[in-house]
């Protein structure tokens, strides 16, 4: 698949509560089903548009967004590190909100990748009546057993990467690997924060690199970029994100019950085992779930059947 989409047809700020403006582009046709994409990360951005490829744009209106903190949204967490702590989940859910009323939408198809799709999950949670369809691929939770999965127990997989990850975190005794970045993340000077941001991004470029090797090294080659991302990626970890308790994504599945879901994960995701994608579906009996065999973390054959789940779904609107 290609990353070369259509542009945007508009695009703009919604100022939310703290001062923050999201941003956010809209494509397709202003009377079409309306939907929300949702990157990953946390800390990613809409990027080159590629995401727009899962969206028959004759049918949909579709709006993108960065998230708090990230990509074109302001301001970039480097340049508010001080209020850190305004960015949780919760926070994410409601901003979602005040861009669903500031464009005019009553409900919406969402979709997601990764990060995206625990936000996805955990915002259809919160306003169950603005969600018509959930279109999720390479499907997360963020647990504590994920994130402590994908810090550590993958190092089982990628020992030397690992053991290099571990002695650059610099953790303290006592301090998990994910605590230890995303302090130096936030309280270390200009260098301390530029070393962990290269050190964390070499980790994520190694843990995603099953199905493309030549990757490990470098996953953002724009410095700024790396530490926002890491910096917001950590800040969300290292409090599985913000979802604990009776919070959990898992612990609240009853909420969506009856909402049309649709479940896309790679078998060879080894940062992201499939259990997590199947311990969803096993307690959303409207969901569908399938496993692309041969595919890790996202690639052309998992977008292939997210789109044909979204335009499944295109159908549901009134």
């Amino acid at each position: 698949m290609t990353d070369e989409q259509p542009g945007p047809h508009a695009t703009g700020f919604v100022e939310v509560e703290g001062g923050a403006s999201i941003f956010w582009e809209e494509s397709g046709v202003p009377d079409g089903v309306p939907a929300l994409w949702l990157h990953g990360g946390p800390g990613g951005s809409l990027g080159s548009g590629w995401y727009r490829s899962h969206f028959d744009l004759s049918r949909y209106r579709l709006i993108g967004i960065d998230q708090r903190g990230s990509g074109k949204s302001l301001p970039n967490i480097l340049d508010a590190r001080d209020r850190l702590d305004e960015h949780t989940t919760q926070r994410l859910i409601a901003d979602i909100e005040q861009v669903r009323e500031a464009m005019g939408v009553e409900r919406w198809v969402v979709a997601g990748v990764s990060w995206g799709t625990t936000l996805a999950l955990a915002y259809a949670q919160e306003h169950p009546d603005r969600v018509i369809a959930l279109g999720l691929v390479a499907v997360t939770t963020t647990s504590r057993e994920e994130v402590d999965w994908i810090t550590e127990g993958v190092g089982r997989v990628f020992p030397e990467e690992w053991a290099r990850f571990e002695r650059d975190s610099g953790r303290r005794d006592g301090e998990r690997v994910i605590e230890a970045y995303a302090r130096r993340l936030r309280e270390g000077d200009v260098a301390e924060r530029a070393a962990a941001a290269s050190a964390w991004d070499r980790w994520e470029s190694a843990h995603v690199s099953l199905d493309s090797p030549e990757r490990v090294g470098q996953l953002f080659a724009d410095a700024r970029t790396r530490e926002a991302f890491a910096t917001l990626v950590t800040h969300f970890w290292s409090r599985d994100g913000f979802l604990t308790s009776d919070q959990a994504v898992l612990a609240r599945m009853e909420r969506i019950v009856d909402i049309p879901g649709a479940l896309v994960h790679g078998r060879r995701d080894i940062s992201g085992p499939a259990v997590t994608a199947w311990r969803l579906h096993q307690r959303w009996p409207a969901s569908e779930l399938t496993i692309v065999e041969a595919e890790g973390h996202g690639g052309a054959e998992e977008s292939a059947v997210l789109r044909a789940a979204l335009d499944r779904f295109a159908l549901l609107a009134p």
